[in-house]
């Protein structure tokens, strides 16, 4: 993430990406290998952000050489740890501590939908239902979670799945919604509840 500038003097270092970021903060926990950081991603920051196993490494390898992360002797089956050092916890700090972005809806069942006059009308509906039970399920799993965790979860965990509760409600309400031509409920059947 650092450089040399070309009159031989350091360029300021890059700022931190939210994927780089985010491993950061999983590693606050103690060292974690890339496999482990990808199945932390996926289990608790996998259902409003995503990453992809190339980016975990890609980003690893980048933080590794601006001194964010050190890596570990390989361990079983290849994996090596990565421990955060000082300048990955300074590093974390200023990037956690910036004013975050607009959120950016990128919900490719609404990319589809607003170009449905292209689409068969069986198979938007289709994929309307798809997408409906998806949430439904979801809806499930953050009660259940809730339901589980209780007040033992942190504040910041449970202001998270509260946004994830309220989300998916919305999202459903939505569905139970939409009008027949582009793919509710009365489209033959193929919408409806979850």
């Amino acid at each position: 993430m650092d450089g040399q500038e070309k009159d031989g003097r350091p360029a300021p270092p890059r700022p931190l990406n939210a994927t780089a970021a985010s491993l950061l903060g999983f590693l606050h926990a103690g060292p974690l290998t890339g496999w482990d950081l990808v199945a932390t991603a996926e289990l608790v920051i996998g259902d409003f952000w995503s990453l992809t196993r190339s980016q975990v490494y890609r980003e690893l390898a980048a933080m590794e050489v601006a001194g964010l992360v050190e890596s570990g002797e390989i361990g079983p089956r290849d994996r090596r740890p990565y421990r955060l050092t000082d300048d990955g916890r300074e590093a974390f700090a200023t990037w956690l501590d910036r004013e975050p972005g607009p959120e950016q809806i990128r919900y490719p069942l609404l990319l589809t939908m607003a170009f449905g006059e292209h689409l068969a009308p069986r198979r938007l509906a289709a994929f309307v239902a798809a997408h409906r039970r998806a949430h439904g399920v979801r809806l499930a799993g953050y009660e259940a979670l809730q339901a589980e965790a209780g007040e033992a979860l942190a504040p910041y965990a449970a202001a998270t799945l509260d946004f994830g509760l309220r989300y998916e409600r919305a999202v459903l309400d939505w569905f139970d919604h939409l009008s027949p031509e582009v793919g509710g409920e009365a489209a033959g059947g193929a919408g409806g509840p979850g």
